[in-house]
């Protein structure tokens, strides 16, 4: 019985040493457009530093956002900067929050390889998502229905689009009586929603009527990304040397956000991110580096 004793009390300590034993784990969630990237950084990071076990998920970069300010998240990866409400929020809850710019991104319009249409203006692609433009012959391509498919409205990537292509950068101001038509626009009932990239890329793949967007990380041999005009500007087609030099319209920022506050483990993954190592990484995933690298042969 006093053996029994001892072995309940032995199991019961590893219990409470368990149940307090503090999470070490890194978890980073948000953008999907950042996954492959997040778990790339992670994979040279913990080569790097072995023993701090990190995850990474998708979901949207709202939804990293919402996980950081309810403390589900370490990081939140947004390829669309924090809303004022956002801000407001999180200094309601005493949050120190801190925004990094870890790559640049142009984001690609790609059509299916067969195609005709090889270019458009940001003006043309604002009236196929809104529903002007509906077949393909409005924009020199074969007489086809147009299918169109957008980002779902929990993604940066959609926000991004929605502000800079379909309103093209024109924003209504609070109050005003007559905004510019352009600035209210929304998405056609028509548009059909993809819940990831990879679900944009798969449809245009098997779908010669498609038209959709994501960031160029996912342009690969099964769609055709186009060249891209906006402000009477050339025609450029998503490219790293083209987005560095400013040359192709539709690109942005990629964004980390890290709760100043919270363990140090985040703020050591971030340095890494910023460091040469952590964005040849981002130049080996298609994004362009924010931090100078050696260029791989």
């Amino acid at each position: 019985m006093q053996q029994i004793l001892k072995s309940v009390i032995v199991i019961t300590f590893l219990s409470v040493m368990a149940c307090g034993k503090k999470d070490t784990s890194l978890k980073i969630a948000g953008s999907d457009t950042m996954v492959q990237l997040g778990q790339n950084l992670v994979k040279s990071y913990m080569a790097a530093h072995p023993g701090m076990p990190a995850s990474v998920q998708g979901g949207g970069s709202g939804t990293g956002i919402a996980a950081l300010l309810n403390g589900a998240t370490d990081i939140a990866c947004a390829s669309r900067e924090m809303k004022p409400k956002e801000w407001q929020q999180a200094k309601a809850k005493g949050l120190d929050i801190k925004e990094y710019t870890i790559a640049l991104d142009a984001l690609a319009v790609v059509v299916h390889p067969t195609n005709k249409v090889t270019r458009l203006t940001i003006a043309q692609l604002s009236d196929i998502y809104s529903g002007k433009i509906t077949n393909w012959h409005e924009v020199g391509g074969d007489d086809q229905k147009i299918l169109v498919i957008s980002r779902d409205n929990n993604s940066g990537t959609h926000v991004y689009f929605k502000e800079h292509v379909l309103r093209q950068g024109k924003e209504a101001k609070k109050g005003e009586l007559n905004p510019d038509p352009i600035a209210t626009l929304e998405f056609a009932k028509s548009v059909t929603y993809g819940v990831s990239s990879q679900a944009i890329a798969d449809q245009v793949q098997m779908n010669k009527a498609a038209i959709g967007y994501f960031g160029m990380g996912w342009i690969t041999k099964d769609v055709k990304a186009v060249a891209v005009s906006g402000d009477g500007k050339a025609f450029a087609l998503p490219t790293a040397e083209n987005t560095t030099q400013k040359q192709y319209p539709i690109a942005r920022s990629l964004l980390m956000y890290v709760n100043r506050a919270a363990h140090e483990k985040a703020q050591n993954f971030i340095d890494f991110v910023m460091s040469p190592a952590g964005q040849n990484v981002v130049q080996a995933q298609d994004f362009v580096p924010v931090v100078p690298v050696k260029r791989s042969n």
